[in-house]
């Protein structure tokens, strides 16, 4: 069993102090390219269940912070959600990869993720020294939503009822920017408000896409199980243009859970995030190779 599986550090023994210098020496331009830039990472997939990627993940973000940095979390919980519903002898259904939320439903999610996830993981960022605050889309009336009209893919004219699932009307980052600017890391549960107060489930890829938007991000960052996009013979796509993926989309390369991933970050490529990448939450430190390497760990989009 490698070090990684068992949450122990990976042993660096072997590389001599010059070649450790030299890798610290590497990661300069990017610090100094990024500082003071915001990063919207999602966190969700294996990243979010293994307790040495979890470790790591929070390792990351804290360093990234310390830097100079901003990141931000957005989280997803959808195998936590179907464990809790399980318990209550419910099963999650989904409609072309949106979850049915019922008001029973929409109860679980709440608590799950703002309550369970959200502090889990607040809780491991504050463990490796960082200063974590959890959020919902209620705290500072973030994100107000509305009932999401799903239209069918394969007809228009057609829609479907997923309860409430919640599209963004608008997000007022004002509360994410403050705690930023207090040295403090926003982590925040993807659950919107409606007019009438009520509570909606929005898909966290959407609310990590929209918020790189309105905090005119540097990065968005979507961690996933996959190496990245892959193309029909499952070969890693690692720069993507907005036509391509179009043709992608037309093809059926891209379906699934990848869809919402792959629209929410191309649009916030094209409304000024200046680069989307889609990494392998699976690989250990994948957010700092991404960013603080040459090296390609993922799917890179852009939006030209």
């Amino acid at each position: 069993m490698n070090a990684q599986a068992t949450g122990a550090p990976a042993d660096i023994s072997h590389i001599n102090p010059r070649d450790k210098a030299e890798i610290l020496a590497q990661a300069l331009p990017y610090i100094r390219k990024f500082h003071g830039k915001t990063m919207v990472i999602k966190y969700g997939g294996n990243a979010m269940t293994d307790p040495a990627l979890q470790q790591d993940f929070a390792e990351d973000i804290v360093l990234l912070k310390l830097v100079g940095m901003n990141p931000v979390v957005v989280h997803g919980g959808g195998p936590q959600i179907d464990e809790a519903l399980a318990k209550v002898g419910k099963k999650g259904t989904f409609v072309q990869g949106m979850r049915v939320t019922d008001e029973e439903t929409m109860e679980v999610v709440e608590w799950v993720l703002a309550g369970e996830v959200q502090q889990d993981i607040v809780g491991l960022i504050n463990a490796v020294g960082g200063k974590a605050v959890g959020l919902t889309g209620r705290d500072g009336g973030m994100i107000r939503a509305t009932k999401l009209k799903l239209k069918d893919r394969d007809d228009p004219s057609k829609e479907h009822d997923v309860g409430q699932v919640g599209e963004i009307v608008a997000i007022d980052p004002s509360v994410v920017k403050a705690l930023q600017d207090d040295q403090f890391i926003p982590v925040i549960s993807p659950i919107g408000f409606g007019e009438s107060n009520e509570s909606y489930n929005i898909n966290a890829d959407v609310v990590a896409g929209k918020l790189a938007e309105v905090l005119k991000a540097e990065k968005l960052m979507l961690l996933t199980n996959t190496p990245g996009v892959l193309d029909k013979s499952g070969q890693l796509l690692t720069d993507l243009s907005a036509r391509e993926i179009d043709a992608l989309f037309a093809d059926g390369t891209i379906s699934g859970g990848m869809l919402p991933k792959i629209a929410s970050a191309l649009d916030a490529a094209r409304s000024g995030v200046n680069a989307v990448h889609i990494i392998d939450g699976r690989v250990p430190h994948a957010m700092l190779l991404e960013i603080l390497t040459e090296q390609a760990y993922g799917t890179m989009i852009r939006s030209h």
